[in-house]
């Protein structure tokens, strides 16, 4: 494996005051594979206080179609589950997606256009970020590049010229953007916004690893991008499906947080379905075994200077 950075300096590379961040929903089809994906309003907000009881601080939030499942970017949606969970009483950082809007699907292989509209949801910058600046969580996610997915035709879209928009008016509403990095090109075009001052201090990065066709979940590719990070940038990563639980344990090893959650992983063993609470307690249970402290919503807010306003 490669050396990193810490060690390099003679550090403690292990992160032992982390936190936890739970992806609740996510997306894509999970909820034709599992009856415990949340997708009403209800749901959703049920399933970001069950995680912050089970001991995640941060809670990562999309919202789907009551009545379908598909995904969603109805600000609605999104204004109700954030007052449930305000309402409930419960102590949860939230971080909504701005990751919506983004999605190009060509017609095919050999005619790539006209493009297929009923798949393809390509809008401006200033749509995407629309319940951002209505609800004003403390986190919103902005997705720093563009990549292939597994799908055939399916292309995920941030040209810089949107990222620089999207990140100017986050910055502007006094949000904290979670910048979701897939591969190496997505962190030095990361580095770019912070150096052109349109990412404030503390950066926050989540590593998002294994996804066809980002960077793979290797010990080397985890750390590549590790290794590539700037001193005082605060990062979490996470895997997929059955490499999910491990990651939270390699998470903190290379001196990151950690992220779990119905959105990257259904299962918590074989055949045994999870939900958002199982998958937090197993990783708060493995990550106390390993005497790594779990910081409170309360302290990720002071560590990530985030703004609380409710």
């Amino acid at each position: 494996m490669a050396v990193s950075r810490h060690h390099a300096n003679g550090g403690d590379n292990v992160n032992w005051d982390t936190f936890i961040t739970c992806a609740v929903t996510g997306s894509g089809q999970s909820h034709t594979k599992s009856d415990k994906i949340p997708v009403t309003p209800a749901e959703i907000a049920a399933a970001c206080v069950e995680a912050a009881k089970a001991g995640a601080a941060i809670a990562h939030v999309h919202v789907r179609d009551p009545e379908t499942g598909t995904p969603s970017r109805d600000t609605a949606l999104y204004r109700e589950v954030v007052a449930r969970v305000r309402d409930s009483g419960t102590d949860v950082v939230l971080n909504l997606t701005a990751g919506m809007g983004g999605d190009i699907v060509l017609g095919s292989a050999e005619a790539p256009l006209p493009l297929n509209e009923e798949a393809t949801d390509l809008i401006g910058a200033t749509e995407r970020l629309v319940h951002v600046e209505d609800l004003l969580p403390e986190i919103c996610t902005l997705d720093c590049g563009t990549m292939n997915f597994a799908e055939a035709d399916y292309v995920m879209t941030n040209t810089p010229g949107t990222l620089r928009t999207m990140a100017q008016r986050i910055q502007a509403a006094g949000v904290k953007p979670e910048i979701e990095v897939f591969d190496l090109g997505h962190l030095w075009l990361a580095k770019t916004l912070v150096d052109e001052g349109l990412i404030d201090d503390p950066v926050l990065v989540q590593l998002c690893m294994g996804i066809p066709y980002g960077a793979p979940n290797d010990l080397n590719s985890v750390m590549a991008m590790v290794n590539n990070i700037p001193e005082g940038w605060c990062y979490s990563m996470f895997s997929i499906g059955r490499m999910q639980l491990p990651f939270a344990a390699q998470a903190v090893l290379a001196g990151g947080n950690v992220r779990v959650g119905l959105e990257d992983n259904i299962w918590l063993d074989r055949g045994v379905p999870a939900s958002n609470g199982d998958l937090v307690d197993r990783a708060a249970t493995m990550l106390s075994a390993m005497n790594v402290n779990l910081l409170t919503p309360a302290e990720v807010r002071s560590k990530l200077n985030l703004k609380k306003r409710w």
